[in-house]
């Protein structure tokens, strides 16, 4: 009997058991860690995993790449796919820390937010990232990408200008970067924001009434984060798309839960997807943002027709 084999390369000591289970649960027979995985040890690991089985068996070898550093992981991504030699290929999915089904599902939940409060897209919304970690990063390319007018907020001193411009220009996005470390510089941003996604530490308040007050544009909020208290004042972690009033605005939430339940889906999806698509897929956090895209609109789809 065929196996299905995953092969999952991270620079960590240690692999997901998130990423295992749902890998698992997706149809991979077998799942083989390699951990301690440089960018310059993709080829070579790429390569052995390819040519031991015939051409066009792409659908049972699959290589995700994880680990917690986005950096890292989309060079190693690009490794890996110019590893691939003729018809000798199979697919490869980068989801590093889970950020990029994550960023995913925020920016497709949020697309739909603002399609149900305006009737449009994000083209043209200004949308401000909290947090610039890799979730972060991920979701201000993502909204860049749909043509919104997006800014990453730096909340600690040690978020690095330098590092998350640099991840952005990989993408060929332009991202604008402020300072919101104080309460008097968060409140500046949400002046104009539109659309605010918190994806910062979990447990910790960035957003509060006093500064939510001041958002007289804004239509959605999305936090990420799951542990009390909720990273947004008025975004509880079960909310999608509930309305919440604030002093000169109205906008619609998604809490840390709905994101969840797609990102899950989305991943999940996605693992499926390396196990039964005609040619060899390569899938980064644009697919995943397809895929989660396309997975809230069958749901509205079944809806409608029940």
């Amino acid at each position: 009997m065929t196996q299905r084999i995953l092969y999952i390369l991270v620079p960590d000591t240690n692999i997901s058991p998130f990423d295992v289970t749902l890998a698992a649960d997706a149809g991979f027979s077998q799942i083989l860690p390699f951990t301690g995985v440089g960018p310059d040890d993709v080829v070579p690991l790429v390569q052995d995993a390819i040519f031991c089985r015939p051409p066009k068996r792409f659908n049972d070898t699959g290589i995700f790449l994880g680990g917690r550093d986005v950096h890292l992981a989309t060079d190693m991504f690009q490794n890996a796919k110019k590893a691939m030699v003729g018809p000798f290929e199979v697919g490869v999915f980068v989801d590093p820390n889970g950020a990029y089904t994550t960023s995913a599902s925020i920016v497709a939940l949020v697309e739909q937010a603002v399609l149900k409060s305006t009737g449009g897209s994000l083209e043209g919304r200004h949308v401000s990232v909290f947090g610039t970690g890799p979730v972060g990063l991920s979701a201000a390319v993502l909204s860049a990408q749909q043509g919104a007018r997006t800014t990453l907020c730096q909340l600690t001193a040690d978020d690095d200008e330098h590092v998350a411009k640099r991840f952005c220009e990989r993408y060929n996005v332009d991202v604008a970067w402020a300072s919101a470390q104080t309460h008097h510089e968060k409140a500046e941003v949400l002046k104009e924001t539109e659309v605010a996604i918190c994806a910062a530490k979990a447990g910790i308040r960035i957003l509060e009434k006093e500064e939510l007050d001041y958002a007289e544009k804004l239509l959605v909020a999305a936090d990420t984060n799951a542990v009390p208290p909720t990273g947004i004042e008025g975004v509880e972690a079960n909310d999608k798309f509930k309305p919440v009033e604030m002093a000169k605005s109205t906008f619609l939430s998604i809490g840390s839960l709905a994101i969840g339940n797609l990102k899950y889906k989305t991943q999940y999806g996605l693992f499926v997807k390396m196990q039964q698509s005609e040619k060899a897929a390569l899938l980064d956090f644009k697919e995943a943002y397809q895929f989660a895209i396309s997975e809230l609109r069958s749901s509205d789809a079944k809806k409608d027709a029940a």
